[in-house]
């Protein structure tokens, strides 16, 4: 029979290949033929297949010519990757060097500690009694009462109460100047009252802010304040630093540090609740062109707020630079480097809006750091509303508006919203742990 046909067999060892018959193109496919032309399942043809022959190269068969001599140059492959790694060792080692020595190292000496263990330090502390609105509009009466300003638990408290209702549902005055209670010798700032004829009304709460002016003031160094700050709407806590004298003239003239300001509304308030702290630095030829906004920057709590828990709020101060942070010197919040007179940086205008020419008196100091090269004294206070943006117009159900006559009473008339945020559990007070400052005793301050 002819090889290739069903019932041909052929060798499967043989080397043998027969070329397989050429397909007619005319005729039916092969499937197309009706099973009953299949004889048996034998009849299926199987195409055949050459044997399998391994292809592996014997060991010792494989050339390798680039092991026959090798080339001088190879060496360099590795040369030079090691080279390189040297080098970026070394370069980073003289950056971390750089880093560490160029980190300033000041000698600090204490000037006061203060736990609260032994009740408020008349010493240390001054409580101040105002009406005036400290230039901000604030609608607290700062009070001598123990009832705002107290020790409790080893803790120093400034608790926001009411004012008395009958104070403002009838015309009356309030005079702190007459009981000899009122720390400024700036009429407005001691007399207050209500009109029931012009909705003008005296402070709608009573509150307290304390300062170290007589025990306690810093020209270059350190301070922190351990404090939780208050839970409840309106509410306005600040731990802050005023000169103690106004060396180059009125506020912001002879400039203002503020370590830590912060709102008692919660975090959904639109310009940040009490989850998030703000530190700024207040400079300029008058209160229209104070620049504090080049020197303001906000820090977030981190899954919290801090109304919940104590947090440490610190200042570290010198010729040099000004920051200020939260917990530890790595988390800043602000930072100033006073690399630049303060009046050129400020890039402010040539007159007020009257026309009256400003006098720069920072830059004959020679210092850049001017006004910041004075005593300052710390303040601690929790201030309550006020007309000058802190707190903006339309802003979540912001009960008054800046610019009424009536911003107070209008305050005053929401209570029954605002005040329920401060009797929370644990809401409504400031709590300051502990109160720590230092001056910087190189013996080189005044070498400037």
């Amino acid at each position: 029979m002819r090889p290739g046909t069903p019932e041909s067999r052929s060798n499967p060892f043989s080397d043998d290949i027969s070329p397989a018959p050429r397909a007619n193109p005319f005729s039916s496919p092969f499937n197309s033929r009706p099973a009953s032309s299949f004889g048996s399942s034998s009849a299926v043809r199987a195409l055949p297949s050459r044997y399998f022959h391994s292809r592996r190269v014997h060991k010792g068969e494989v050339e390798k010519p680039w092991m026959a001599k090798k080339d001088p140059k190879e060496k360099w492959v590795t040369i030079i990757p090691l080279i390189g790694l040297a080098l970026g060792f070394g370069v980073a080692g003289f950056l971390i060097y750089d880093g560490l020595s160029s980190v300033v190292h000041h000698k600090y000496c204490p000037v006061m500690s203060d736990d609260f263990s032994q009740g408020l330090n008349t010493n240390i502390w001054t409580k101040e009694a105002e009406v005036g609105g400290f230039g901000n509009g604030q609608f607290e009466q700062t009070t001598l009462d123990d009832t705002n300003v107290f020790v409790s638990g080893g803790k120093l408290i400034i608790k926001p109460t009411l004012q008395n209702a009958d104070l403002i549902d009838s015309n009356s005055v309030i005079n702190l100047t007459a009981d000899g209670t009122c720390s400024s010798t700036v009429i407005k700032n001691c007399v207050s009252q209500t009109n029931l004829t012009t909705g003008s009304i005296v402070p709608p709460v009573l509150s307290g802010r304390i300062n170290t002016k007589k025990g306690a003031t810093i020209k270059y160094g350190r301070v922190e304040v351990t404090a939780k700050m208050p839970e409840g709407d309106w509410l306005w806590p600040a731990i802050w630093m005023l000169p103690v004298n106004a060396t180059y003239g009125p506020w912001p003239l002879s400039g203002e540090i503020d370590i830590a300001e912060s709102r008692g509304n919660n975090h959904t308030y639109a310009q940040g609740g009490n989850n998030i702290v703000s530190s700024a630095l207040h400079w300029g030829p008058d209160p229209a062109n104070d620049a504090w906004w080049r020197t303001n920057v906000k820090r977030s709590a981190l899954h919290t707020t801090y109304a919940k828990t104590e947090h440490t709020y610190g200042l570290e101060w010198s010729q040099k630079y000004l920051f200020t942070y939260v917990n530890t010197r790595l988390l800043q919040v602000t930072y100033t480097n006073f690399n630049k007179p303060l009046w050129e940086r400020g890039g402010f205008p040539l007159s007020d809006s009257n026309g009256t020419r400003f006098q720069d008196p920072w830059s004959p100091t020679g210092r850049d750091q001017t006004p910041f090269d004075q005593d300052f004294y710390l303040i601690i206070n929790v201030a309550v509303g006020g007309t000058n943006g802190w707190f903006e117009d339309g802003k979540s159900g912001k009960p008054w508006l800046d610019g009424s006559n009536t911003a107070k009473r209008d305050f005053w008339s929401q209570r029954n919203v605002w005040y329920p945020t401060w009797q929370k559990p644990g809401a409504g007070q400031m709590e300051v742990s502990k109160v720590e400052m230092w001056k910087q005793c190189d013996g080189n301050e005044d070498n400037e």
